[in-house]
């Protein structure tokens, strides 16, 4: 849903300055690179340590490289399977950080083994979720389903809750219980969406058969 409308909001904000690193020689796929260890380090640094509050903002100054680097490709007309395959890849890469890292929190200093199982959780259904509809496409399935929370939903929910809860540290009160909140919300989300798309894939399955089996008996 978030796909739809933020990313065409931030790929028009985000051009200029897709373009001025393009002036400066620099490649789309350099930004993914320094884009997803930005992540990684913000998430498996500070998230592990119980600081949420910078661990975000580090992330978040990071993320946007998803944006840049596609628009950077198509300004130099340089779009290919290969920075699509990269930029997928180190997506789940730069998600599994996140939610590693928060897990580890839980696991060590926050002392709950129930979230740390929920961040657990998080991680795994995200990456199958990116999975079904990678392998419905690979074998020729539309999958024209978007789902109720995809990657963009689990780290807007994931991240802002982080960052809020994060202000417990500068004294603010009950903000703390943000996190957990948004883990729950991400998991429920997650399930249904893997759930959707897994019905999905099942229809579109079925119906493609029955054209073949049609086309056949003509």
């Amino acid at each position: 849903m978030l796909n739809k409308y933020a990313r065409a909001f931030f790929t028009r904000v985000l051009t200029p300055f897709a373009s001025f690193l393009l002036r400066r020689g620099v490649s789309p796929d350099a930004v993914t690179l320094v884009g997803t260890a930005g992540v990684v380090a913000g998430a498996l640094v500070f998230f592990p340590l119980g600081e949420f509050f910078w661990g975000t903002i580090v992330i978040t100054l990071f993320v946007f490289s998803d944006l840049v680097d596609g628009n950077m490709a198509r300004q130099a007309g340089t779009s290919s399977p290969w920075g699509a395959f990269l930029d997928s890849t180190l997506d789940r890469v730069a998600d599994a950080a996140i939610f590693g890292g928060i897990a580890l929190w839980y696991a060590a200093g926050g002392e709950n083994t129930m979230l740390c199982a929920v961040a657990i959780f998080c991680l795994a259904s995200g990456q199958v979720v990116s999975y079904t509809k990678a392998r419905g496409e690979s074998i020729g399935l539309p999958v024209a389903v978007n789902g109720l929370i995809e990657r963009a939903e689990r780290l807007v929910i994931t991240l802002v809750a982080a960052g809020v809860a994060g202000l417990h540290a500068f004294g603010v009160p009950f903000v703390e219980v943000l996190l957990p909140i948004a883990l729950w919300v991400v998991a429920v989300g997650s399930a249904v969406t893997l759930g959707q798309r897994v019905v999905t894939i099942r229809r579109e399955s079925a119906e493609a058969e029955a054209a073949r089996g049609s086309e056949a008996a003509q």
